[in-house]
Order: C-alpha cells, then structure tokens, then sequence
C-alpha cells in the first residue's frame, strides 16, 4: 500500500491558473488485536503496520514485550504477555488508551546541545516533503538514526518507532525521540511507558504535558528549529544547561 496518491487539482497563484496533479497522503483503518481480542480501530497510514501494532501496545502500557506480531489485511494481530485492564475510547486522530500514571523513566543519558540539533535536523522524511500532510518521527542510540517514521497521526509515529526498537530489542532507555508534532499529555504518557528519557520536537507542548514530563523523568524539548530550542523538563540530561 502507497503512502501517498497523485489527485488532480487546480492550483491558483496569484493571477495563473493551472491544472496539476498533486501527491496526497493516504489515510486507512486498522483493527488492532490483543491476544485475538479486538483492542482498537487505529486510522493510520499504510505503512510499518508491525511496529505499530507492537508500539501501540507498549506506549500505552498494556506490556513490557512483545512476542508476535502478524498483520492479515486490515487486521494488526499483536500477542503479548499481560495483564493489563484494557479500556479505550475511539477518537477521530487515532486511539488513545484511558491509563494511569505512567512509571517514571528510569536513564542515565545525557546528550550535548549539538545533539539535539542533530536529531531534529533528520526529521522531515520523503513521504512530507512531497504531500506536506504527515507527522514524522526518529529515533536516535549513540548519534546514530535507527528509524524514522511517517502517519497521518503523530501518535502513530511514535507508536511505529517504538514498535521497530521492541521487535528490533534496542535499549529504549538510551534513545532519543525527534518529531514534527506537538507533545501535550497523551505523547508523553506514550514516551514514558517506552521508557525513553528525551523526546526533541519542532513544535509546542501544553501545560499538562509539561507537568507530565517532569513527573515522569522524561526531558522535554520543544521548538527546535534553526539554532534554538526550549528544555521543559529535566534539562540535566543536556550537558552544559545545569
């Protein structure tokens, strides 16, 4: 299944008229099994179906491993150990879990600010430059970029490179996350089930992902475009800010 589609339109600028064909992201729904019991409807892009399955389950807490992951048409078949209480609400971006407080982060990393830079320098993938309509995330070990990922829904690409490290056994505990979207609660309740201690995004947080964060040990950046970002939360783990 293609990421995107050629429509035809008409483009105005200014005074010119023009017909082209324009590279629109494509958009489906997914139905995600736990232990063959329906968890979830997911709308996502077609792509990395796997790891979002995989990532899904562990971002909102519902295990620590993943054992198998099949994927059967529309159907995300993920089998896990756990004994989880599952407790959903469907919304139109996506599925988001009704969960408690995540468990604090537990990381000795520290990057440096060039770092930071670094990560947010890979994060426009291929897939946004020619549509402009998908969310994008990275993950980063030793300043290496292992996975970059691109949805509709920017909750689905962290579930997606969440899912590659799970079934791929990295250490999230010494990774770093970068991505386009915004990092209110949901997004940091999801980093903080990963275990994973600094998320670097170009856009805003909210006040209560802020206080998320910061109760949960994760280091939260925001604004990271050209040569400046903001630290929310926990700036110890950026070398030279303490």
């Amino acid at each position: 299944m293609s990421m995107y589609a050629e429509y035809a339109a008409t483009q105005v600028r200014g005074n010119e008229i023009a017909r082209i064909s324009d590279a629109v992201c494509t958009e489906d729904t997914f139905r995600l099994h736990l232990n063959g019991t329906q968890l979830a409807q997911i709308i996502a892009s077609p792509d990395q179906l796997q790891e979002l399955g995989a990532g899904f389950v562990i971002c909102e807490g519902l295990a620590h491993e993943v054992a198998e992951v099949r994927v059967s048409g529309h159907d995300v078949l993920v089998y896990a150990q756990t004994d989880a209480k599952i407790d959903y609400e469907l919304r139109s971006s996506g599925c988001i879990g009704i969960r408690g407080m995540p468990p604090a982060v537990q990381s000795a990393l520290a990057i440096d600010p060039q770092q930071v830079f670094q990560v947010i320098g890979q994060i426009e993938s291929d897939v946004w430059k020619r549509t402009g309509g998908v969310h994008c995330s990275v993950l980063f070990q030793n300043g290496e970029l292992l996975v970059s990922s691109s949805d509709i829904g920017r909750h689905n690409t962290l579930d997606k490179i969440v899912g590659f490290a799970v079934l791929h056994h990295v250490d999230l505990s010494t990774c770093v996350v970068g991505c386009t979207g915004r990092q209110p609660a949901g997004m940091i309740s999801k980093l903080a089930h990963a275990g994973i201690p600094i998320v670097v995004s170009k856009a805003a947080t909210t006040d209560a992902g802020i206080l998320l964060a910061e109760r949960s040990n994760v280091t939260l950046i925001g604004f990271a475009r050209g040569d400046r970002f903001t630290v929310y939360s926990h700036p110890e783990r950026i070398r030279g800010l303490s």
